[in-house]
């Protein structure tokens, strides 16, 4: 296994504007709350803190989710983690991989005819997503053949 060819695929630029985000609608909602809760016949209370509390906590979560998603390789396959689902695909069931078009992100033809979309690889990175499509099909072109 070579370490480099084998390292997982991430977004770049959706990661650093996706953690941006959730720091920055913590910093903001948690400086209101502090804010409006100290600020005298403000008519906040308690529970406006927990709502807001839960609310950002949601917030969050979904931003981290969507930053968080990745493709793993594998000796058996590609585990590929998105927003909402996670599949393990084998090497020998991709028969195609497509970065082309205006498609958001790669996707990948299976055998079985269905089409996966990899989010870890995302047109928005530019050349190094282009670098990163022709480094995951060198890899099913390698491993599928073994």
């Amino acid at each position: 296994m070579n370490a480099v060819q084998d390292a997982d695929f991430r977004p770049r630029r959706a990661r650093v504007v996706g953690f941006g985000f959730a720091i920055g609608i913590t910093v903001v909602m948690v400086g209101m709350s502090i804010g409006l809760s100290l600020a005298p016949d403000s008519g906040w209370g308690g529970q406006d803190t927990v709502s807001a509390v839960l609310f950002t906590a949601l917030l969050v979560g979904v931003l981290l989710r969507i930053v968080t998603v990745h493709a793993r390789v594998t000796e058996a396959g590609l585990v590929v983690r998105n927003v909402v689902f996670t599949r393990t695909v084998e090497w020998g069931e991709v028969v195609a991989v497509r970065f082309g078009g205006a498609d958001p992100w790669l996707t990948l033809d299976l055998d079985d005819g269905e089409n996966l979309a990899v989010m870890a690889v995302q047109r928005a990175d530019g050349d190094r997503a282009r670098a990163e499509a022709l480094r995951l099909a060198r890899l099913v072109e390698d491993r599928s053949r073994r």
